[in-house]
């Protein structure tokens, strides 16, 4: 199994972080090769444009073939953010720092053996970027509001867990290889592997995405992390709220409740339940007022969710 070794400091200054880059990977791997449910869905209305691009593209095909192996996906598409809060272009940038030599030794490393010819060419920077450039454009950019919000509210659940139940509860929840051994030892999946010091690394991040199963990132020897599934992704937290709920708090009042169980901002709730946004930010108040709901912000937005009073009430309600 792999396992890092991670000094006390550096697990104190880790923090979650949010990587437009990492989503748009998520999205290549569904495009590729989709493994669940969701995935199939989503990638529906966008396979044939895919499909298109790809026909025009031989070295990017070759690209593709070369990039992704059973236990391991080529580098350039795994690094690390440098910042916290990163834009698209800062981290296709790092990318494109790589060069032609860069990705080829990516690649080599992912797959050993000879490259396809149309990979030794002078440009397979470009094409790399490009293609990335194409996913994000064409796929999650569009959507990019609605997916930042669902890893931000999970990232707020997440520092709640954090700081109820500590580092070591954390990590068994975020992906199932994800494990705290003890000694500052994190297993961080089962390939075969020494256990790597890191002790020269300045950051450790974890980054949630829209993803069936995480993945490391990283720049050695500074910069680590690990991508995990975001929570809820598809969770349909519409359920209708109970009868002896809406009977004491009001039908849109319980309906928000119920909605609650995961962290929403106001602008989700008002496209989700249909309700105005003065309407929804009166329920949130008295929600507020009551205790049954708390909030925090995340980037740009304010997140609300159920306290345990709210739980509580729905739960008893039920």
């Amino acid at each position: 199994m792999s396992v890092w070794r991670v000094p006390a400091d550096l697990l104190a200054r880790s923090r979650f972080t949010v990587s437009p880059l990492t989503d748009t990977v998520s999205a290549l791997r569904a495009l590729l090769n989709p493994r669940s449910p969701w995935q199939h869905a989503w990638r529906r209305p966008h396979v044939e444009a895919y499909q298109e691009m790809l026909a025009d593209r031989p070295v990017v095909r070759a690209l593709l073939a070369a990039s992704f192996a059973p236990r391991w996906t080529a580098d350039f598409l795994t690094l690390a953010p440098a910042s916290a809060e990163p834009t698209f272009a800062e981290e296709l940038a790092a990318v494109e720092r790589r060069g032609d030599e860069g990705i080829r030794a990516d690649l080599r490393a992912t797959r050993p053996g000879p490259l396809a010819d149309v990979l030794l060419r002078d440009g397979l920077v470009d094409h790399a970027a490009g293609l990335l450039r194409w996913v994000w454009t064409h796929t999650v950019e569009p959507e990019w509001s609605t997916r930042e919000r669902r890893l931000r509210a999970d990232i707020v659940a997440r520092t709640a867990r954090l700081s109820a139940r500590g580092w070591a509860e954390v990590f068994t929840d975020l992906d199932s290889q994800l494990r705290w051994l003890g000694d500052g030892q994190l297993r961080v999946n089962d390939y075969p592997a020494p256990p790597l010091p890191l002790d020269r690394a300045d950051q450790l991040i974890f980054v949630p995405a829209h993803c069936r199963r995480g993945w490391v990132v990283w720049d050695p020897p500074t910069r680590f992390g690990m991508v995990y599934p975001a929570s809820g992704l598809l969770a349909d937290t519409g359920a209708v709220a109970p009868d002896g709920l809406d009977r004491l708090i009001g039908a849109n009042r319980a309906v928000i409740l119920v909605r609650l169980e995961v962290p929403q901002s106001t602008s989700h709730l008002v496209a989700v339940t249909g309700l105005s946004l003065g309407t929804v930010g009166d329920h949130l108040r008295v929600l507020l007022d009551a205790g049954a709901v708390t909030r925090r912000r995340s980037g740009r937005e304010v997140l609300y969710w159920r306290t345990a009073l709210g739980d509580a009430m729905v739960a008893a309600t039920r």
